[in-house]
């Protein structure tokens, strides 16, 4: 992250998807709050952005968003339930950064077969390499 800008409006964007099944889950919450701190926002920052969410900023780096991509699969499975409307949310967020959704699916599979949730770093940008050949 370049900015503190670009910093805020990743927040608001994962908190808009925590939202997606109607509510925020105490995991949910502590995740978001460690990527908080990791992004270096002041808990009271972190916290008014549930209420007033910060203006979007295109991040222009691919690297970049194929990061929040998978802060965005991991904060979904968060909360240990897998909602239908998480995984239209999260392929059309994707799309919207643009990122492949051929890279995007498999990526979600890797995460699945994976007995934590999580997948190296070296796999993750390996998926999104393949579909550019």
């Amino acid at each position: 992250m370049n900015t503190y800008e670009e910093k805020l409006s990743l927040l608001t964007e994962m908190i808009a998807f925590a939202k997606i099944d109607g509510q925020i889950h105490d995991r949910e919450f502590r995740f978001l709050a460690v990527v908080a701190q990791q992004l270096k926002v002041e808990p009271e920052i972190f916290e008014s952005l549930f209420n007033q969410p910060a203006e979007k900023v295109v991040m222009k780096s691919e690297h970049q968003r194929i990061l929040q991509f998978y802060r965005l699969a991991l904060l979904m499975q968060a909360d240990g339930v897998l909602h239908d409307n998480e995984q239209v949310a999260i392929r059309e967020m994707g799309i919207n950064m643009g990122l492949s959704p051929f890279a995007m699916k498999s990526v979600l599979v890797e995460m699945q077969r994976s007995p934590t949730g999580m997948i190296d770093p070296d796999m993750l940008l390996a998926l999104f390499r393949a579909q550019q050949n």
